[in-house]
């Protein structure tokens, strides 16, 4: 029988400091989200990190927690319910950090017969600190708790045209009507060394802004060549002029070494001190709106540009549950138990 699995980054269980401290010690000391030798990471995050980070981000997250929950959490059930009553397969939800977690997910489909899983990593570009850090934690609980489960991945979709025109829809209609000069697609940023990492052929990646539109089988495994090929193809289907639209990197940790520039908070400061009134930022590394969409650029973004003399800063929301979106993750899932039926 076969069943999928969602799985999107995860968010802390309450506001409170003690759950937000439990969240970014599991975040942190992932070794694909700070990929230094152990005995310096553990020294960094327990040491220094935990003991500030944590009273600092709860407030952050007090700014944006709903009623029903964390935002993320709560967009990611409504997109599982949604999906859940078009597809002909048992469709489960899970967290890489925090609950409901992989384990939980993967339980559930198993109580429910399923021995094939398609993995459905919620983000449209690779990177290692997203689908990777993913796969491997699922086939490490896999293999000790579910041996009789076969996996399958739903690969990266950042250039796929059905996403693509989700998400380039998304972003027009929420436009529509509004006065805007400039488009800037921030995604989430990266140490310039994951994408080194990552570089299968151990030579492409030069990082010289140029390597990333050239042809190669590392583009396979590029975070920065996916967030390009999202920001080039949604320009092409909302056909932006050149020089209307742009890309940058947000939520950047400088102790970490150097990060994908241009810089989301430098960029935005830039655009407000040159003139420009009116600016668009969509947020393409996230299918949910979570706290890097809501607070750092939904409002600390958005108070910076005004205060830099920028009138409006429009902050499209991420696809979340938009029924374009369910229906098209809804087919994928179809036409993936469709084959392997077939099969």
């Amino acid at each position: 029988m076969k069943g999928v699995l969602l799985v999107n980054l995860g968010s802390p269980d309450s506001t409170e400091t003690k759950d937000v401290r439990s969240y970014l010690d599991q975040f942190l000391m992932d070794e694909r989200v700070i990929d230094l030798p152990k005995w310096f990471r553990t020294f960094l995050v327990k040491g220094i990190i935990l003991n500030t980070r944590p009273k600092k981000s709860a407030k952050a997250y007090k700014k944006i927690w709903w009623k029903e929950g964390s935002p993320l959490i709560v967009l990611s059930e409504r997109l599982q319910e949604k999906v859940r009553r078009k597809v002909t397969v048992p469709v489960s939800l899970a967290m890489r950090y925090g609950n409901p977690s992989i384990h939980s997910g993967l339980e559930e489909l198993a109580q429910q017969g399923v021995t094939e899983v398609l993995l459905v990593p919620l983000y449209p570009q690779f990177a290692m600190a997203t689908t990777e850090t993913i796969l491997v934690l699922a086939e490490e609980i896999r293999s000790q708790y579910f041996p009789q489960m076969e996996f399958t991945s739903l690969p990266p979709f950042y250039n796929h045209p059905d996403y693509i025109r989700v998400l380039a829809n998304s972003i027009q209609e929420y436009l529509k009507g509004k006065n805007w000069e400039h488009l800037l697609f921030s995604y989430h940023g990266v140490p310039n060394r994951h994408i080194r990492k990552s570089d299968i052929t151990k030579s492409h990646c030069k990082m010289d802004g140029q390597c990333c539109f050239q042809d190669s089988p590392a583009h396979g495994y590029c975070y920065r060549h996916q967030c390009e090929m999202t920001t080039k193809k949604v320009a092409e289907y909302l056909e932006l002029k050149e020089g209307t639209y742009s890309t940058s990197f947000q939520s950047r940790v400088s102790i970490l070494g150097t990060w994908l520039k241009p810089y989301t908070d430098k960029t935005v400061e830039s655009f407000a001190k040159n003139g420009t009134q009116q600016l668009a930022i969509a947020t393409p590394a996230f299918v949910s709106d979570c706290l890097e969409t809501l607070e750092e650029i939904g409002m600390e973004a958005a108070e910076d540009f005004e205060e830099k003399g920028g009138e409006k800063l429009h902050v499209i929301p991420c696809i979340n549950d938009r029924e374009d979106w369910v229906n098209v993750l809804s087919r994928w899932i179809d036409e993936w138990a469709l084959k392997e039926t077939v099969q």
